[in-house]
């Protein structure tokens, strides 16, 4: 049966508009609101709110959004101040109020419905409200009680982030929300601000913990520190004051929860997640999450039902807004990175920066903004980012798409067949810039499985160069590469669709396989044999014959793969490397040798012909590598002559915890491209043309390789480019291809309707 009587533990906007809506569906329901607070109690200033969440509120409570409507401020503009210089993007949409006035309204709204609201008045603990009602709805914010009460059954996970921030006001309207950097003697510290009347501006000013310290904020009363915000923002606030609402120097924490019900208990807004603040407002996810548990509620037939419809439907939403929010969150944390970059790339840097603004939605706000970033990145007229031209060497790349190294498992005993010259020509075909082999082993002992290619033979030798003659006289100006490798202790195992990494199933068939030291990858995989420092001298030369064969065969460019738990990544971390030799311990010792292999084959390679490293840039576990090794380790390839840093994550020990989402690894090519000043290869999960022109327009990265869409669409590249509307240098169809190049006509699309609709 539907709950009828209902105990809502918190009154604020969340609370509050979860009680007005769950009373409106069901006015005989027995809605009881405690708030430990007064009603006019708050703390921050504005709420923002989106579109979407305004239009599910006007079609949930027409009465609410009518309230609503006639205190909302309204503006388009974002204004981002560094160095001197404002740039402007328009056509964003934002729509503010007051905190304390949405309170006000959804209060009245309450007891016009007849929701009993108890203010000034601690609610009793969960544990009692659940056994005397049907539905206890926690609405008790970040630092929830009854979250901490039920521990054990929400498994909550809070993490504590690096900057300091605070909420204050300004006694005038900003006229758009405006980003100001300040660089001071004792680093940099930033301004989020924005209007919420017509006569007074949210300001939060944020910085990283050590800037806070060495500004004296520590030391002083928040009264003084201020004062002293208040003087070096001075110019955004035309010399006034600021104004404090129970203000206190904060470090936002991300709430996770691996359950948000609990019986008939649950948890909605702050208490089962939290956002940070520069994507927007924790009370919209609140506001959201309200409609949803009101709908689930009056879609079910019982509230266990209703209560996992919830989560199923919301948690989706929550995950990815959090994903964009600590990308957000990270960018302001890391904001020194960036501070040299051009002032119209920095701009849109910052505006991209959690990844759900990108450069083809900017473009539709505002393409005049749009068109100077590109004007000042160097993109010939009508030309998109991705189909800009780039040079490593003497290899001259026509756009910025690299078609991923993506293991096939299809040769036989190391030589690419027909497979191989139809799946590389293929995508050779389909526009990228370059294309990349799978990894090509450098010994019959170095293969992954049987399957694997190899470059230890003239046979093999020679079936590569068909392959690289094909690509070069059918698909003039695209590059290929090849990757080079050795598999160590992750040798010797299955094809891929038969059972990843799993130990072939014949005992016969498997070879003996080698690493740093004899620690298995997985239970069932071998052990392997610790290298002596004879074998790895012997390892090397394999390295370099298989160099020179790749040269011979024609390839423009050589990456050497120190990625993914293969044995020179294994050289690398700490978690597969355990020698106390000259190879093993510190970081740069574990570098050793990778170094050798590298020195040995940059040697051997032609000058002209660039050469890039793969690696993992974490080993997502715990005591493995992380963001500041792969700088370390990006900067000494580089320092022996990388000229691009091919950066990918995990794969390293079976035990990781990788946080996987859309272009989830970006982030650590675009440190150490900005931190090293070396240029990188990003990947992971990007699979729109319009990612791949956001991150390079906003410099996060040089080149993206995509790997599971060119399986999906050879042609890929091509089609990006008719998507567009762009014929140019940066994507040459075939001749024979030509006729395909019009993007074909579409049906449709209905929009999706409203979540919640009620009767006026």
């Amino acid at each position: 049966m539907p709950a009828q009587r209902i105990a809502v533990i918190g009154g604020g906007p969340g609370g509050l508009y979860a009680a007005a809506l769950l009373k409106r569906l069901d006015p005989a329901r027995e809605i009881t609101v405690w708030e430990r607070n007064a009603p006019d109690d708050t703390f921050g200033f504005g709420v923002v709110l989106s579109d979407e969440t305004l239009g599910g509120i006007e079609h949930a409570d027409p009465v609410v959004y009518a309230a609503l409507q006639d205190e909302f401020v309204r503006w388009d503009d974002i204004d981002i101040v560094h160095r001197g210089a404002r740039h402007t993007s328009g056509g964003h949409g934002f729509a503010a109020l007051g905190r304390r006035r949405l309170l006000e309204i959804l209060q009245s709204r309450c007891r016009q419905l007849g929701v009993d609201l108890r203010f000034r008045t601690e609610a009793p603990p969960a544990a009692e409200l659940s056994a005397a009602y049907d539905l206890v709805v926690a609405a008790d914010g970040v630092n929830s009680r009854t979250r901490a009460a039920h521990a054990d059954a929400f498994g909550p996970h809070i993490e504590e982030h690096r900057n300091r921030y605070i909420w204050l006001a300004a006694d005038f309207a900003f006229d758009a929300f405006r980003f100001e950097i300040a660089e001071t003697e004792h680093g940099v510290m930033q301004l989020h601000g924005y209007p919420f009347d017509a006569e007074r501006s949210t300001v939060i000013v944020e910085m990283r913990e050590e800037v806070w310290r060495a500004a004296g904020f520590a030391d002083t009363d928040v009264r003084a520190s201020i004062d002293t915000c208040a003087k070096i923002f001075a110019d955004a606030l035309g010399g006034r004051g600021l104004t404090s609402n129970n203000s206190a120097w904060l470090t936002f924490r991300t709430v996770v929860n691996d359950r948000w019900s609990h019986g008939n208990l649950v948890l909605i807004g702050d208490a089962a997640h939290t956002a940070h603040f520069s994507i927007g407002s924790g009370t919209k996810l609140a506001v959201e999450d309200a409609l949803a548990l009101a709908a689930c509620l009056h879609e079910h037939p019982t509230t266990e039902a209703a209560l996992k419809a919830y989560e199923a439907e919301r948690r989706p939403v929550v995950a990815s807004t959090q994903r964009a929010a600590r990308a957000s969150l990270a960018w302001f944390e890391e904001l020194g990175r960036y501070l040299d970059q051009p002032p119209l790339q920095f701009a849109f840097n910052l505006l991209t920066r959690s990844r759900r603004v990108t450069h083809d939605n900017l473009r539709l706000r505002d393409p005049g903004f749009t068109e100077s970033v590109e004007r000042e990145f160097g993109c010939p007229e009508g030309t998109p980012p991705m189909f800009t031209s780039f040079a490593l060497r003497g290899l001259a790349l026509r756009n910025r798409v690299v078609v991923s190294p993506m293991d096939m498992y299809s040769a036989v005993d190391g030589v690419p067949g027909d497979f191989h010259l139809v799946h590389l020509g293929a995508r050779a075909l389909g526009g990228a810039g370059l294309v990349m082999t799978e990894m090509v082993c450098v010994s019959p002992e170095g293969r992954i499985t049987p399957g694997c290619a190899g470059l230890y033979t003239d046979e093999q030798a020679a079936a590569w160069a068909r392959i690289a003659d094909f690509v070069h006289a059918q698909s003039p100006g695209t590059g290929i590469g090849l990757q080079l490798g050795h598999s160590g202790r992750k040798g010797s195992t299955r094809l891929m669709w038969e059972g990843m990494d799993e130990p072939l199933p014949s005992p016969n068939d498997n070879w003996p396989v080698v690493a740093p030291s004899p620690l298995r990858y997985k239970p069932d995989n071998q052990l392997p044999r610790e290298l002596s420092v004879p074998e790895l001298d012997a390892i090397r030369e394999e390295f370099t014959a298989a160099a020179r064969r790749a040269a011979r065969a024609g390839f423009d460019l050589l990456e050497l793969h120190c990625a993914h738990g293969y044995l020179l990544s294994s050289f690398l971390s700490p978690l597969t490397n355990r020698r106390t030799d000259a190879y093993g311990g510190s970081l740069e010792a574990r570098l050793k040798f990778p170094l050798e292999v590298f020195d040995a084959v940059r040697e051997v390679w032609p000058e002209d012909r660039p050469m890039t490293v793969r690696i993992s840039a974490t080993d997502w576990a715990e005591g493995g590598l992380d963001g500041d090794d792969a700088v370390a380790v990006a900067r000494a390839f580089a320092a022996h002559g990388a000229d691009a840093i091919d950066v990918s994550t995990g794969q390293v020990v079976a035990e990781e915890r990788p946080a996987y989402g859309r272009s989830y690894q970006v982030p650590y090519a675009d440190r150490i491209r900005n931190e090293a000043g070396v240029p990188v290869i990003a990947v992971g999960a990007i699979s729109s043309w319009d990612d791949v022109n956001s991150l390079v327009l906003a410099g996060r990265t040089d080149l993206c390789a995509l790997g599971r869409p060119h399986l999906y669409d050879p042609h890929w590249t091509l089609h990006a480019a008719a998507e567009q509307g762009y014929s140019g240098p940066g994507a040459v169809w075939p001749a024979p291809y030509r006729a395909g190049s019009r993007r074909p006509q579409t049906g449709r699309l209905d929009a999706p309707k409203p979540r919640l609709v009620l009767p006026g």
